[in-house]
C-alpha cells in the first residue's frame, strides 16, 4: 500500500506542474508571436480566449490520465489508459500542436515508465510474499514434524509407562494372593489353636464349675442353717425389742399423761401429734408439732408435758440397737387420752 500510495503522490502532482510549466512557454510564445504579428491580427481578445482554453484542456486530460493509472494500477493487469479528448486546435497554430504533442509524448512515456515501474515494484513484492509464505510454511512444516515426533515420543512414553503398570499391577496382584493365603493357613493354624484350647478350658470350666456348684451347695445349706438359728434369734430378739419398746412407749405415755395439764375449754375433739426426740440418756432434745390441734395452747400444753416429765431414764436399760428406734417418737395428745 505504501508502494502505491507514493506513485500516486508522484503522478499526481509533478506531471500537472510539468503540464502547467509547458503551457505557460507556449502561452508565453503565443504572446511573442502575437505581438510581432498585432498588425496582420488584429483580434487578440480570440488568441487569449483559445490560449486559455487550451491550458484547461491539457492539464485536464493530464489529471484524467493521472487519476485513470491510480484506479487501474494493479500489478497483474495493466491500467487501460483512457485517450485523452482532443481539443480543437486552431488551425493557425502549429507551434503550439507540437508542443502539446511532444508533452503529451513525454507524459505518456512518464505513465509508461511509472506503470513498468510500479508493475516491477509490485512483481517483487508478490515474490516476497510468495518467498515469505514459502518459508512460512517450511517453517509450519518443520513445526508440524517436530510436533508430530513429540507427540509420536509421548505416546510410546504412555505406551512403556502402561506396560510397567501393568506389569506392577500384576507383581502387585501375585504379592497379594500370596499373602491372603498365607493369612488363611496362618487363620487356620489359629483357629485350629483357638479350637483345642477352648475345649480345654470348657473342660475345666466344667469341672471349676461343677467343683463351686457342689461348694455353694454346702455354703447354702450352712447358710439355711444360719438363717434358721438367725431368725430363731431375731424373732426372739425382735419380740423382745418389741416387748421393751412396748414397755418404753407406755412408760413414756403413762408419766406424759399424768403430767398433761389439759387447758380449758378444749373438747374432746381436738389431737395434736408431738415429735419428741431423746438423747442417749433418754433426755428430750427437740420436741415440735409435727400436727397441730388448731389451738396454740393446746398444743403448747401437750409439749410442756413431755418436757415435764423428761428425762426418760428407762432408755438407757435398753440395747443400742433398741435405743436408736426408740430415741425419736411422736405421741398424740387427745382430752380422752394420749397414744
Amino acid at each position: 500500500m505504501a508502494f502505491f500510495s507514493r506513485d500516486k503522490r508522484e503522478v499526481g502532482y509533478v506531471w500537472p506542474v510539468v503540464f502547467a510549466v509547458l503551457v505557460h512557454v507556449v502561452v508565453v510564445m503565443f504572446s511573442v508571436i502575437n505581438l510581432e504579428s498585432k498588425d496582420a491580427e488584429p483580434e487578440p481578445s480570440s488568441i487569449v480566449h483559445a490560449t486559455l482554453v487550451s491550458t484547461e484542456t491539457y492539464t485536464d486530460q493530464a489529471q484524467q490520465a493521472n487519476d485513470n493509472q491510480v484506479t487501474s494500477n494493479v500489478p497483474s493487469q495493466p491500467p487501460e489508459k483512457t485517450p485523452p479528448q482532443e481539443e480543437p486546435t486552431p488551425p493557425s497554430r502549429p507551434l503550439e500542436k507540437a508542443v502539446i504533442d511532444q508533452a503529451e509524448e513525454l507524459a505518456e512515456a512518464r505513465e509508461t515508465q511509472a506503470l513498468e515501474e510500479a508493475r516491477a515494484k509490485a512483481e517483487a513484492q508478490a515474490q516476497r510474499r510468495t518467498e515469505e509464505a514459502e518459508r512460512r510454511a517450511l517453517e509450519a512444516a518443520a513445526r508440524e514434524t517436530e510436533r508430530a515426533e513429540q507427540q509420536a515420543e509421548e505416546q510410546r512414553r504412555r505406551e512403556e509407562l502402561a506396560r510397567q503398570e501393568q506389569e506392577a499391577e500384576a507383581q502387585r496382584r501375585r504379592e497379594e494372593e500370596q499373602a491372603r493365603q498365607a493369612q488363611e493357613a496362618k487363620e487356620q493354624r489359629l483357629r485350629e489353636e483357638k479350637l483345642a484350647r477352648q475345649a480345654q478350658e470348657a473342660e475345666a470350666q466344667r469341672r471349676r464349675e461343677e467343683e463351686q456348684a457342689r461348694q455353694a451347695q454346702e455354703a447354702a445349706e450352712a447358710e439355711r442353717q444360719r438363717q434358721l438359728e438367725g431368725q430363731a434369734e431375731a424373732a426372739a430378739d425382735a419380740r423382745q425389742a418389741e416387748q421393751a419398746a412396748n414397755s418404753f412407749i407406755a412408760i413414756v405415755r403413762r408419766a406424759v399423761e399424768q403430767a398433761w395439764l389439759i387447758p380449758g375449754g378444749a373438747s374432746d375433739t381436738m389431737t395434736a401429734t408431738i415429735q419428741v426426740r431423746l438423747g442417749p440418756s433418754g433426755e428430750v432434745l427437740a420436741t415440735s408439732v409435727a400436727i397441730s390441734s388448731g389451738d396454740s395452747a393446746f398444743d403448747r400444753s401437750a409439749i410442756q408435758a413431755v418436757e415435764h416429765v423428761a428425762p426418760f431414764t428407762e432408755l438407757r436399760e435398753l440395747s443400742a440397737e433398741q435405743q436408736r428406734s426408740l430415741r425419736q417418737f411422736n405421741l398424740r395428745f387427745t382430752p380422752g387420752d394420749v397414744r
